[in-house]
């Protein structure tokens, strides 16, 4: 009998080790995979970042919110980029834009030395990322775990920076 309980438990907490969280959008679930191409042509998969800490960034060069939010961008990962954090190791972020012309995407990449991942497939709205991630305005933006674990959505600057530190294992 007690064989058979602890052979059931086993079975149990088993199943509950394994279980994963589900693909969606929601804090808590794993964010849908994304694979587009960088300014050069090559095919990027989020889920190449695994591992790290993971802004998905939506966003587009000709639209002021989101080229006033670059400076704040480019702080943020410039500290935490090699930041070992309790839900991962090292910070990159995920551009994806929304604009239609690449040779403009392209542009403010280099003009504003966006040294982390940038991709798009320049169809703009009509991107069937955007329809994955029910993006409804820009910029717009997911932080997932090491694990691809949606944690957070929509933070900026300060509230971003708060979020991270709250992850970080530095030792004073």
């Amino acid at each position: 009998m007690k064989k058979k309980f602890l052979i059931i438990l086993f079975c149990c907490i088993s199943y509950i080790g394994f279980a994963q969280a589900e693909i969606g959008l929601e804090i808590g679930n794993i964010a849908p995979e994304i694979n587009l191409q960088d300014k050069d042509g090559n095919m990027i998969p989020l889920s190449s970042l695994r591992g790290k800490v993971v802004l998905i960034n939506f966003w587009a060069a000709g639209l002021r919110p989101c080229w006033q939010e670059i400076p704040n961008l480019v702080k943020i990962y410039n500290e935490y980029k090699d930041e070992n954090f309790s839900i991962g190791n090292g910070f990159s972020i995920y551009g994806i834009s929304l604009d239609k012309d690449k040779k403009l995407w392209a542009n403010t990449i280099d003009k504003n030395k966006l040294s982390w991942i940038n991709v798009s497939d320049v169809k703009s709205w009509k991107s069937e990322t955007v329809k994955i991630y029910n993006i409804r305005a820009i910029p717009a933006c997911f932080l997932i775990d090491g694990n691809g674990i949606i944690i957070a959505k929509n933070l900026r600057g300060k509230q971003m920076v708060v979020t991270l530190e709250s992850y970080t294992e530095r030792t004073y």
